[in-house]
């Protein structure tokens, strides 16, 4: 009988250290919407354009102080158009707007 050695092995755990901070948005949410500017973000697909068409009669409806600001992307299937050569436009658009809307799908 030959003399085993013991290893030591060291356990690592695949769960990653938790971030304390709770989770929260980019900006806080408004408690109302009067008088914004509601930007409606249209992708090139065709079911956003009619989707937002009736979002935004729904939103001056019951709202009627609202205003809104449409932007329907150049690019393809394009969820946002951060990049390409509308960029510029984009940004600037989203700085003219309090919140924005948007709609994807076929």
């Amino acid at each position: 009988m030959t003399n085993k050695t013991r290893s030591n092995y060291e356990v690592l755990s695949p769960w990653a250290t938790a971030d304390p901070k709770p989770l929260r948005g980019i900006t806080p949410r408004f408690t109302d919407i009067s008088g914004k500017k509601i930007g409606l973000y249209a992708t090139s697909k065709r079911a956003p354009k009619p989707i937002l068409t009736a979002v935004e009669k729904q939103l001056k409806e019951r709202i009627p102080s609202i205003e809104t600001s449409w932007y329907i992307s150049s690019l393809p299937y394009s969820v946002m158009q951060v990049e390409g050569p509308d960029k510029d436009k984009f940004k600037e658009w989203v700085e003219e707007v309090d919140a924005v809307i948007t709609a994807v799908g076929d």
